[in-house]
């Protein structure tokens, strides 16, 4: 590994194990804040040209191994996906007791999905100042392939990068008292079209749902 790899990794391993410190005392002598926030249920069944079709309650087992304080898992139906894009969020209200958001990068490989493609997208959203910063997947399970856009979403910041979102909920532990956060994940099946139509697709879907979405999580 070249060395600026390794300089830039020690110094954010660094920086990580110092926030954790000052978070963990700060925390135990503070009660920490969780701003109050809306239940996830009262997203609009629908949101433009997108129509709610189906909504899938949380398995009792599911809900036990996420711990999440509040889930949605809906499909909406809209233009280029009449077959309906899957929404799924998980909010946490508070992460210190070492309760976090499950990471699509494990859930995924682990319900059997193979990984084709990863990336980081910027995905730029109608009235707001900076781009949503998502994971782009493509992922294949025998012969249905799915795209995955998903990102951690906290105070109205997106992040992509699990590392950088550990650093985040440290950073904000210490300066703001308190850990909330969500998972926000959106799906859409791989058609005719193929890939660039679902891609299109999943951004356009992203695109309409930010300004809804942010709008049930805590600022």
């Amino acid at each position: 590994m070249p060395p600026f790899f390794v300089s830039r990794n020690l110094i954010i391993f660094s920086a990580l194990v110092v926030l954790q410190g000052a978070a963990g005392y700060f925390l135990s002598v503070r009660k920490e804040y969780q701003p109050p926030s809306r239940a996830l249920s009262s997203l609009p069944a629908q949101v433009d040209s997108w129509q709610l079709v189906k909504e899938f309650p949380m398995e009792p087992e599911v809900q036990e191994v996420l711990k999440a304080d509040d889930t949605l898992n809906r499909y909406y139906a809209g233009p280029g996906a009449p077959q309906g894009v899957g929404l799924f969020i998980a909010f946490f209200r508070s992460q210190r007791a070492g309760v976090a958001p499950h990471s699509p990068k494990n859930c995924l490989p682990g319900a059997g999905w193979v990984k084709e493609k990863n990336t980081i997208v910027q995905i730029p959203v109608p009235g707001q100042a900076a781009p949503v910063e998502a994971n782009y997947y493509v992922v294949q399970k025998g012969e249905n392939k799915s795209v995955v856009v998903y990102w951690y979403q906290s105070h109205g910041r997106t992040i992509a990068d699990e590392f950088k979102a550990k650093f985040y909920v440290m950073s904000d532990a210490v300066r703001y008292n308190r850990t909330d956060t969500a998972l926000v994940r959106v799906t859409i099946g791989v058609g005719p079209g193929g890939e660039a139509a679902a891609e299109k697709t999943a951004v356009e879907f992203v695109q309409r749902f930010y300004a809804p979405v942010s709008s049930v999580l805590p600022v």
